[in-house]
């Protein structure tokens, strides 16, 4: 049995569990997602499962609110700034949703999003994760003074990066893909200026 056999079905918590079911979920997805897997993880019995769920079913559920409520209270936090401050703050925000910078947060959120094709409880909660995503990407590229269509657009854009390159093994070396990157986070971020403003209306 494995070190963590020495915690007892009294001393896991519901959390406990929780926190197990993320890791586990981020190593096997779904279908790994089991409750005799965990309790191998954990080093218990099965038992020690159901004195805090019912059964699977709710502590799929309680996976994903969790992962809700951890991902949008990050959102908030990483796209809180002073104002005039808009830009730095959405290079920042790239950055650090970056697969380079967070790769078991990846890894757990292609989980979820596998997850949601098959599943209309993960769906609804990956809808409302991005949903909150794209409206505070947008607030920053409104308060630096872009228009409405456009900084949704760039948003979307941000996002769509973001996630696609943790998708893709590019040929390239660590410092070229590393100014790679940065590149394109400043071409996402430009300021618009009267002449690229026209060349967005086109």
């Amino acid at each position: 049995m494995s070190a963590t056999s020495a915690v007892t079905n009294k001393t896991l918590t519901r959390d406990d569990w929780i926190r197990a079911a993320i890791n586990l979920l981020a190593k096997e997805g779904i279908t790994g997602l089991r409750v005799e897997r965990l309790a191998h993880h954990l080093g218990v019995t099965k038992g020690s499962f159901y004195w805090h769920f019912k059964d699977r079913r709710e502590l799929h559920l309680a996976v994903l609110e969790q992962w809700k409520a951890g991902r949008i209270s990050d959102i908030d936090k990483q796209t809180r700034c002073p104002p005039g401050q808009e830009r730095q703050q959405l290079l920042h925000v790239i950055d650090v949703y970056s697969a380079s910078r967070n790769p078991r947060g990846i890894l757990i959120e292609l989980a979820v999003r596998e997850w949601a094709r098959r599943d209309e409880a993960a769906a609804a909660v990956v809808s409302e994760v991005d949903a909150v995503r794209l409206d505070r990407a947008r607030r920053l590229f409104l308060a630096s003074g872009i228009d409405q269509e456009t900084a949704t657009a760039r948003a979307a854009l941000l996002y769509a990066y973001v996630f696609g390159m943790s998708l893709l093994l590019l040929p390239v070396a660590p410092e070229a893909l590393e100014a790679m990157r940065r590149q394109i986070a400043e071409w996402i971020t430009e300021e618009i200026t009267p002449s690229t403003k026209g060349r967005s209306n086109e």
